[in-house]
């Protein structure tokens, strides 16, 4: 009698709109148990407060899934204005509070100053490790970690709803960015406090959420449904440029050897490749490095055998 099989071998995306309440590794698991999939992965942390986009990664899929870590990011959030709280956020105790006097001419003077680039100091209610333990145990016993500042940039900061104390802003902004960290620095700049009351993440480089898919609506899909909403591993390297190869020089790629190609890069270059089979039909082969001189390494490469035994 065999082994018995540990789940399917599903390829492929799905954009989940996670709902608050919910951690991005339960989301994930629950996902996971629906598809009854193999392998599986998400692209960077929601926190349990906040909702919004959480493209999560079976399969083949996993290997990319670090490209949209290092990517551009938006999200709407709503900040209220007049109360610092423990967390930063609207699960925090209240330890400061101030009444919010500013009108909107002030506070888009203020909100000048945060756009660009800027310094933050991470939160200590955060999931940065110091000697391998996690911010945020530290934080839960009173204690406070030195950190360091790091450098962000905040590429578009826009008033959505102007209703003080709250403010609901949009903001795309670089990897490593703390909105917590933003609406506290701009309340504490406005000199009244702020914390976030809602966050919701709507884009991540040029995935939407409004390609997403709710979770009560993915668990009372088909299997059939559930497979034809998954998107394909190549829909997270759409910002790097494609590159096409032959038939013979597909297969020594996929061999691991460096190509020849007529493409050409200024300087090297992640690009996504694409080989063409026997058929002649295009399918996806990885991620490669390309010179300015046209050769074409190999850097991740899907697998095409089965492994699961």
């Amino acid at each position: 009698m065999g082994r018995r099989r540990k789940g399917l071998k599903i390829d492929g995306v799905l954009l989940l709109d996670k709902p608050v309440g919910l951690s991005s590794n339960s989301a994930l698991q629950k996902a996971r148990r629906l598809l009854n999939a193999q392998k599986a992965g998400h692209t960077g942390t929601l926190d349990p407060l906040a909702s919004g986009l959480l493209p999560l990664c079976f399969g083949e899929a996993t290997k990319f899934s670090a490209d949209l870590l290092n990517a551009d990011k938006e999200y709407l959030t709503t900040v209220k204005f007049g109360e610092k709280t423990s967390t930063g956020d609207a699960e925090g105790e209240v330890i400061f509070s101030a009444e919010p006097k500013f009108t909107f001419k002030e506070f888009c003077a203020v909100l000048e100053r945060f756009r660009g680039e800027i310094v933050q100091i991470p939160p200590m209610y955060s999931a940065l490790k110091k000697d391998g333990v996690p911010l945020y145990k530290f934080a839960r016993k009173g204690e406070e970690i030195e950190r360091e500042p790091r450098k962000v940039v905040i590429s578009s900061l826009d008033i959505v709803d102007f209703q003080p104390p709250e403010v609901t802003l949009l903001v795309r902004c670089s990897k490593g960015t703390y909105i917590r960290t933003l609406g506290e620095d701009i309340g504490e700049t406005l000199g009244c406090g702020a914390h976030l009351k809602t966050l919701r993440r709507t884009a991540i480089a040029d995935l939407h959420i409004e390609e997403a898919v709710d979770l009560d609506l993915f668990e009372r899909m088909t299997e059939e449904q559930r497979i034809a909403v998954l998107l394909p591993p190549d829909r997270l390297l759409q910002s790097l440029a494609p590159v096409k190869l032959d038939e013979e020089a597909t297969k020594k790629f996929l061999n691991g050897m460096k190509v020849r190609t007529d493409e050409r890069s200024i300087e090297e270059a992640k690009v996504r490749v694409y080989g063409i089979s026997a058929e002649k039909t295009e399918f996806l082969l990885g991620v490669g490095r390309l010179t300015s001189d046209g050769v074409l390494a190999p850097d991740r490469l899907i697998s095409f055998v089965d492994n699961d035994r």
